[in-house]
């Protein structure tokens, strides 16, 4: 896998823009579960289709308004950019899927886990496959944060396979797009594309079922109709700011989108909080203040130098 990927170059590492596109991709994922939360008399697939072919409706509208629409057909008629977006767009996909049941199931708390441990992939991915470099301190807050997340799952009595598979699906997806010399719009397209007409069939074999959509209130098609902008506004920010960023950076800027989470679970919809979940999220947020006071710090130090 490493010999196929390509490296970005340091030009591309760390810019004020990339940071501020990642923040605020963050931001909005971290309000979803408000979003969401009125169609969790859905099947979660249902939702997700319903993302993907808005989204693509949106994201194609918007290409088509730049004048770039010849840009997504020389990526779909280029097979290794074709056959690597097919899998990010399948691993978008099984996310959507996973995060959507478990806000309809009340599991808000464990997928903001989720999204907990997917900057320890991320980090990790960063070093392994990317070969990006961290400090002591950097190195002390992922042990801080692993620690935190091996705690949980001993109380528990088990893996959070819920959590363990969005931080899994999203973490490879971030990297593939890293690496892709797609631009972050364009390739958004070209996933939509592939994804739509099987989400599109879904939805039409579904229609007549007493669980579709369409035989719901008007709230849930308004909010149908514009998850389009609520799912390509954010995937577009992230994969923009995931280029210009070190990808160990994106790991930890990603605690934003679960602590918000988190907030909502438990004083919106009233989780149970128990002691070693709040352990669990003492010790993350710890190891994110050792990681940010570093960076402030190096910054600092490199702009009075």
């Amino acid at each position: 896998m490493t010999s196929s990927i390509r490296k970005p170059e340091p030009a591309e590492t760390q810019t004020l823009s990339g940071l501020m596109a990642v923040f605020s991709a963050f931001l909005i994922w971290g309000l979803l579960p408000l979003y969401l939360k009125p169609l969790n008399s859905l099947p979660a697939l249902q939702i997700a289709a319903w993302r993907y072919l808005m989204g693509c409706v949106v994201v194609m509208g918007w290409i088509a308004w730049r004048g770039e629409l010849n840009q997504v057909w020389r990526t779909l008629v280029t097979p290794v950019l074709l056959r690597r977006l097919a899998l990010t767009a399948s691993l978008l996909a099984i996310n959507w899927t996973l995060y959507a049941w478990g806000i309809a199931h009340g599991q808000v708390l464990l997928s903001s886990l989720g999204y907990f441990i997917n900057p320890l992939v991320n980090v990790l991915l960063g070093v392994i496959v990317l070969s990006e470099r961290l400090n002591r301190a950097q190195w002390i807050a992922v042990a801080i944060a692993t620690s935190g997340v091996l705690l949980l799952t001993v109380q528990a009595g088990q893996l959070p396979w819920i959590a363990l598979a969005l931080a899994g699906t999203f973490s490879l997806y971030g990297l593939l797009r890293k690496v892709s010399p797609v631009a972050p719009l364009t390739g958004l397209a070209v996933e939509t594309l592939l994804v739509a007409p099987l989400a599109c069939g879904y939805l039409l074999l579904s229609q007549q079922q007493p669980g579709d959509a369409l035989n719901h209130s008007t709230l849930m098609l308004v909010l149908l109709a514009f998850s389009g902008i609520v799912t390509v506004v954010p995937l577009t920010l992230f994969n923009y700011g995931a280029r210009h960023i070190n990808y160990a950076t994106v790991g930890m800027l990603q605690y934003i989108g679960p602590t918000l989470q988190f907030l909502i679970g438990v004083f919106i919809y009233k989780e149970t909080l128990t002691p070693a979940r709040l352990a669990c999220f003492g010790l993350i947020w710890l190891a994110l203040a050792i990681y940010a006071a570093d960076g402030i710090w190096r910054n600092r130090m490199n702009s009075s130098g």
